[in-house]
């Protein structure tokens, strides 16, 4: 699975409550959940990573809270990847388990700034920054998790394995 974009980038340790505010935790329509995320941090987040699709933070991503709604907003909002120094545990896997590819290399997240243009390949465990012409190494993501995001998340891998 090859995910390409250019990068929004944040800092360290935000929060489940900063990606989704409480507040909008009753919204049921993904695109609306969507137009919030990050609106604490940046009113403009859903605009620019639209235009861009690569999400790079620093470490702790997603602490908090274990609401699933927060990668849900994320991936409605236009994130095709997010690259972090560390991720909360459970916002891991509820990430994989809603579809949202994500990839912890803490090089690429220290060495990237907004704008650059990058390549995800997560089978192989390479991001390539071609604004820079570097490439950052981080572990493949297992066949089973690829499958998993290949098909949409959990639910969708699991209804096609039942049928």
């Amino acid at each position: 699975m090859i995910i390409s974009g250019s990068v929004v980038k944040y800092g360290d340790n935000i929060d489940t409550d900063v990606i989704v505010p409480g507040k909008y935790l009753g919204i049921t329509d993904y695109e609306e959940l969507g137009r919030h995320a990050l609106e604490g941090i940046d009113p403009e987040f859903p605009n620019k990573i639209k235009r861009a699709g690569i999400l790079v933070v620093g470490e702790n991503f997603g602490c908090g809270s274990s609401r699933e709604e927060a990668p849900v907003a994320l991936k409605h909002a236009g994130v095709k990847c997010i690259i972090a120094k560390s991720f909360a545990r459970i916002f891991y896997r509820n990430a994989i388990n809603v579809g949202l590819p994500i990839v912890i290399c803490p090089e690429a997240s220290e060495k990237l700034n907004n704008g650059d243009t990058v390549t995800v390949n997560l089978a192989e465990g390479t991001i390539i920054n071609t604004s820079k012409n570097e490439v950052y190494r981080t572990k493949a993501l297992p066949e089973f998790i690829l499958e998993i995001l290949k098909d949409g998340g959990l639910v969708a891998y699991l209804r096609g394995r039942l049928t």
